[in-house]
């Protein structure tokens, strides 16, 4: 993980230094840029482990550089904004981001949620075992060995943190996995008030494998319990 090239995306140079700073310290390799057009460039021209990068950016802004890069990249994506309200975090999530932190934030956290993208994206993780065969539920199937969810037989472009979610249901398909335990498993770290997170996430989800995301078939909400693969 020592080895991981971060790009740090803000046009605040002191926020960018002080990022840049705390996470070479860390061992990471680091990438600055101060606006969306830049991390834009950057992201073609290097092998990236992780981006964090800000919402209120001149040129482009924070949200349309993340929805540029999803188009070609499954790069974990941390949102940092001085924007805290329930909607601008949800945004962020609904368009491709893999978590979010609020400005002013303690750097170690923000350390702490660095490596746990970069564990999630660099490393294989516990539920993938060498060997194991595709797993089939209806029209969808899982390959281990490839890490690729597909459907109707195509890949589909997941991001590092969906992966790991369809991961969790595939290995139990039917199982009711609550709001908090898909975040302690996926996130690895203590769920608190993480119902909207995880929400967005099975949206998203759901708009790329369901046929009709808003009846979905396959990943379905069991009401005051949590979420499942539905069996087929």
């Amino acid at each position: 993980m020592e080895n991981a090239t971060i790009l740090v995306v803000d046009d605040d140079r002191e926020i960018v230094e002080a990022v840049k700073i705390r996470m070479e310290k860390e061992g990471f390799q680091v990438l600055c840029a101060y606006d969306g057009l830049e991390a834009l460039e950057l992201v073609s021209q290097h092998s990236l482990q992780l981006i964090i990068i800000d919402v209120m950016m001149p040129n482009m802004d924070g949200f349309s550089a993340i929805m540029r890069i999803r188009q070609e990249r499954n790069i974990p994506i941390i949102v940092m904004s001085a924007k805290t309200e329930d909607t601008d975090k949800i945004l962020g999530l609904s368009i491709g981001a893999d978590d979010y932190i609020a400005k002013p934030f303690n750097a170690m956290e923000l350390v702490a949620r660095a490596k746990s993208q970069i564990r999630r994206y660099m490393t294989l993780g516990d539920v993938s075992k060498s060997g194991q065969a595709r797993i089939t539920v209806g029209r969808l199937s899982y390959d281990p060995q490839l890490r690729t969810v597909y459907a109707d037989e195509q890949p589909v472009n997941l991001t590092a943190t969906e992966l790991k979610i369809m991961e969790l249901f595939f290995h139990s398909p039917g199982k009711v996995f609550s709001s908090e335990e898909i975040y302690e498993k996926v996130w690895k770290e203590k769920a608190y008030a993480t119902e909207n997170t995880v929400m967005v996430h099975i949206r998203r989800i759901r708009e790329k494998l369901e046929l009709n995301p808003k009846e979905p078939e396959y990943i379905k909400v069991v009401w005051g319990i949590g979420y499942k693969l539905e069996k087929k």
